[in-house]
C-alpha cells in the first residue's frame, strides 16, 4: 500500500492507518519539492556569507557566540548528531519511532528549515525500508527540541547508532547494507534541523491519544454492561437532561448509553416495583464524567493534529532569511498530554468505583463479591483489589509533567515542557486503566450470569460473547490472571469496540475523528 503525504495536511484518519502498523510506503507530495530546494539553497548562501547564522556557522545553545570555521561547517553537524545521542533507558517502540520518523520527514519537507531533499528521502527510506532506529525513551526535556531521542533516530543516516530490522537489533551500518540503503554526509544546518523539533514527544501524545480512543470506547461499553448487571436505571441517560446542560461530549455520551441499552429484557423485568430511587454516581453519572473526558480528547487531537503538521526547528527560512524562534518548546504538548493522562485515570477510576458497587451485595444485590458460594469463594473479591491499585497508581501517574522546569545549557535554556515525559508516562496509565476495564468487563459477566435466563441488549449480548470467548463465568474460584490479560487485549485492540459498532452508531460519534 502506497500513501501520499502532504507536508502541512496530515490527517488524524492518516496518522492512525500510519500507527496500526500496517505496511505502508509513503511518497511525498512532489509539489513541496521546490520550497525545500529553495530553503537549501538559502542556507548554502549563508555558509559562504560573514554573518553569524545560528547553528550554521556558529555553535549551540549557551555556545552560540561561538564562531565557526568554514571549513569546519560539515564537521559541527556530524559532532552534533554524536554528542547529542545521549538517552538512556529502554527502547521505545517501533510503531512510535515509525510515527517520529514521518512527523520529521514531514515537517522539514515543509521547506523552512534549509535541508536538502536527499535528507527528508533519507528519513522516509528508513521508514519504507523497515528500518527503525534504537531511541533509548529517557533524557528529553521537550524543549530546544527532544534532542536526544531526535540524535539517536537521526544517527543511522550516517550510518551510526543502532536500528531495528525484521526483529533484530544490529548496527545501523549492517541495516542500512541489509536494507540496500547507503548513509548520508550531512550539510550545513541539517544535524541541527534533525535533532531540533517536538516530533518524539508529538508522536509518543499521538500514540496515546489513538490508544485511549479504543480505551474510552470499551469503557463506555463495560459502564452500560454493568449498568444492566446492577440493574440500574437509565432515566439518567435522557437526552432532555443532557441537552439542558449543553456539554457536547456529555450529549454524545449519553446518546451512545441508550442506544447501548436498547432491546434489554434485564432492563424491562426491574421497570416497575423497584423501590431504589437514585443510582450510585459510578452508573448514574457515567456520561457526565465520560463526556468531560471525551471533551478532553478531542481537544487533545486538535492540538496534536495541528502539532504533527508543525515547524519546530529553529532557526528558520522565511522570505530569503533566516530568522530565530522557540517553536521547538514543546508546551502545547505538554499541556494536552497533562489533560490526557487526567482523563485516562478518570477513565479507571469511575470503572474501579463501578467494579466495588458490584461486588458490594447491599449496593448491587448480586451475591457477595460475584460468587455463588461465598466464604468457600472469595470470587471477585482481590480481583478488585487489583483494579484498586492500578487506579490508585495512576493518581500517582496525574500529576502534571508540564507544571515542572529544570533549566539547562548553562540557564540558555531556562524553561523546559517536560513534555516528552508528560507524553511518554501516558503509556503506563493507559495500561493501567486498560487493565481496570477489563476488570470491569468481566465483573459485569459475572454479574449478567446471576440475572439469567434474562438477556441484556443485544448489542451488549454481543459484547459477553466476546468476553466469553477467552474468559468463561467462574462459579468456583480459579485465578483469572490469565483472563484479565486476555479482556485486556479486546480493550487495547479495539476488539471490544468492533463487537458493537454494527448496532450501536451512536458508539462512532465518539471515536476521533
Amino acid at each position: 500500500m502506497k500513501q501520499t503525504l502532504v507536508p502541512g495536511q496530515l490527517t488524524l484518519a492518516q496518522l492512525r492507518q500510519l500507527w496500526t502498523g500496517e505496511r505502508v510506503q509513503v511518497v511525498l507530495d512532489a509539489a513541496c519539492r521546490a520550497g525545500i530546494r529553495a530553503s537549501a539553497a538559502l542556507v548554502k548562501g549563508a555558509t559562504e556569507g560573514e554573518a553569524p547564522v545560528y547553528g550554521v556557522n556558529t555553535g549551540f545553545g549557551k555556545l552560540a557566540s561561538t564562531r565557526i570555521a568554514r571549513k569546519d561547517l560539515a564537521v559541527l553537524q556530524l559532532k552534533l548528531l554524536r554528542s547529542h545521542a545521549v538517552g538512556v533507558g529502554t527502547p521505545m517502540s517501533e510503531r512510535v519511532v515509525r510515527l517520529i520518523l514521518l512527523l520529521k520527514a514531514t515537517s522539514l519537507a515543509r521547506g523552512y528549515s534549509g535541508v536538502r531533499e536527499e535528507v527528508v528521502d533519507a528519513l522516509l527510506g528508513l521508514h519504507n525500508a523497515g528500518l527503525t532506529p534504537v531511541i533509548p525513551c529517557q533524557g528529553s526535556v521537550g524543549a530546544s527540541g527532544d534532542l536526544a531521542p531526535l540524535a539517536h533516530l537521526c544517527l543511522p543516516l550516517i550510518g551510526e547508532g543502532e536500528v531495528f530490522y525484521k526483529g533484530e537489533r544490529m548496527a545501523a551500518d549492517e541495516g542500512l547494507r541489509r536494507a540496500g540503503l547507503q548513509a548520508i554526509t550531512l550539510g550545513a544546518k541539517e544535524g541541527l534541523a534533525l535533532i531540533n523539533g517536538t516530533q518524539v514527544s508529538t508522536a509518543l501524545a499521538i500514540d496515546a491519544l489513538l490508544a485511549t480512543d479504543r480505551l474510552f470506547e470499551a469503557a463506555v461499553i463495560a459502564g452500560a454492561l454493568t449498568l444492566d448487571a446492577a440493574r440500574g436505571s437509565d432515566g439518567p441517560f435522557d437526552a432532555r437532561i443532557h441537552a439542558v446542560r449543553g456539554q457536547p461530549g456529555q450529549i454524545d455520551c449519553a446518546a451512545a448509553y441508550r442506544a447501548l441499552a436498547v432491546g434489554s429484557a434485564i432492563r424491562k423485568s426491574h421497570l416497575e416495583n423497584d423501590d431504589r430511587v437514585q443510582d450510585p454516581y459510578c452508573l448514574r453519572c457515567q456520561p457526565q464524567v465520560m463526556g468531560a473526558c471525551l471533551d478532553q480528547m478531542r481537544y487533545a487531537a486538535r492540538v496534536l493534529v495541528i502539532e504533527a503538521n508543525a515547524v519546530t526547528d529553529n532557526p528558520l527560512v522565511f522570505d530569503g532569511l533566516m530568522v530565530s524562534g522557540g517553536n521547538f518548546h514543546a508546551e502545547p504538548v505538554a499541556l494536552v498530554a497533562d489533560a490526557l493522562a487526567v482523563a485516562i485515570a478518570e477513565i479507571g477510576a469511575i470503572a474501579e468505583r463501578r467494579i466495588a458497587m458490584l461486588v458490594d451485595t447491599v449496593v448491587s444485590r448480586l451475591p457477595p463479591f460475584l460468587t455463588p458460594d461465598p466464604g468457600l469463594n472469595s470470587g471477585f473479591m482481590i480481583v478488585h483489589v487489583t483494579a484498586a491499585a492500578l487506579a490508585s497508581e495512576n493518581k500517582s501517574l496525574a500529576h502534571p509533567a508540564s507544571v515542572d522546569s529544570l533549566p539547562t545549557s548553562a540557564n540558555q535554556e531556562d524553561h523546559v515542557s517536560m513534555a516528552t515525559f508528560a507524553a511518554r508516562r501516558l503509556a503506563q496509565m493507559l495500561s493501567n486503566s486498560g487493565h481496570v476495564v477489563a476488570i470491569e468487563l468481566l465483573a459485569a459477566a459475572q454479574g449478567i450470569e446471576f440475572l439469567r435466563p434474562l438477556a441484556s441488549s443485544p448489542a451488549l449480548e454481543g459484547v459477553l460473547r466476546l468476553v466469553r470467548s477467552v474468559s468463561p463465568a467462574m462459579m468456583q474460584d480459579r485465578s483469572l490472571a490469565r483472563d484479565m490479560e486476555a479482556v485486556h487485549h479486546l480493550v487495547a485492540s479495539g476488539d471490544i469496540g468492533h463487537a458493537t459498532e454494527s448496532r450501536v452508531p451512536e458508539l462512532q460519534a465518539l471515536r476521533l475523528a
